[in-house]
């Protein structure tokens, strides 16, 4: 199972008008980093950058000046997302961009059921919040002291540990189907669960008395006891094996 953790920087808040200025990726497969990343600061042709948004993340128009735009990184993000699940958190604020983006260049939006978004994974395991990137960090014990602006790839790296956690913890490392077991040279165990037919069923543990002064209880117990439709299903169950 291949999934990337992804995220973007952008202009400002409204995705018909703004644009995307850094994406960031990485690559999971069978929920294990491969190494493998994708990054570019994307020139916003002319679109101003909100001081709001710079606050956040720090990137200046100054940064962006000889980038290349999102035409021309389009192809290799494209490329490397192809097949994959895509992660990320407030995933809808992250994809609306994108769709718009891949929307001037005639590409279609991308499909609902290829995204997982974290934040929605982290509001009903952890209903009481806080749900933010760093909280999630503080909460599972992941360094993000490295973290002092917002940065796709470096959001991208530290939500991948987050995911792990918020999905199974450090669990994910037990593979039990041998379909979707991690590349030759990683370090993982696999089981193999086999359960034997004893040789002869186990006796009885009720003696004859006490079946009979269990009958005799439930006797007293009207038409409409449910013991009796239990006694009754067992019956039939007996009578047809």
């Amino acid at each position: 199972m291949r999934e990337i953790i992804f995220d973007t920087e952008t202009t400002g808040l409204d995705s018909r008008d703004d644009r995307v200025i850094e994406l960031g990726g990485v690559e999971l497969v069978n929920r294990f980093p491969t190494g493998r990343t994708f990054h570019h600061y994307i020139n916003p042709q002319g679109r101003a950058i909100h001081e709001e948004a710079q606050a956040v993340h720090g990137i200046s128009a100054a940064d962006l000046a000889g980038k290349p735009t999102f035409a021309e990184i389009a192809e290799e993000w494209l490329t490397f997302t192809e097949g994959a699940k895509l992660v990320a958190h407030n995933a809808t604020f992250d994809i609306g961009f994108l769709n718009v983006e891949f929307g001037r260049l005639g590409h279609p939006v991308v499909d609902p059921g290829r995204v997982v978004d974290t934040l929605a994974l982290a509001r009903r395991k952890h209903p009481m919040g806080p749900n933010s990137l760093d909280a999630l960090c503080r909460r599972y014990g992941i360094d993000n002291t490295k973290r002092t602006k917002h940065g796709a790839l470096l959001d991208s790296e530290l939500l991948a540990e987050v995911y792990i956690e918020l999905i199974a913890g450090k669990q994910a490392a037990l593979i039990l189907d041998s379909a979707t077991a991690p590349a030759q040279g990683e370090n993982v165990r696999h089981i193999e669960i086999i359960v034997a037919e004893r040789p002869r069923p186990l006796l009885p543990r009720l003696t004859e008395a006490e079946r009979a002064a269990h009958a005799a209880m439930v006797a007293t117990l009207g038409e409409k006891a449910l013991w009796l439709k239990a006694n009754s299903s067992e019956m039939s169950v007996a009578a047809s094996s």
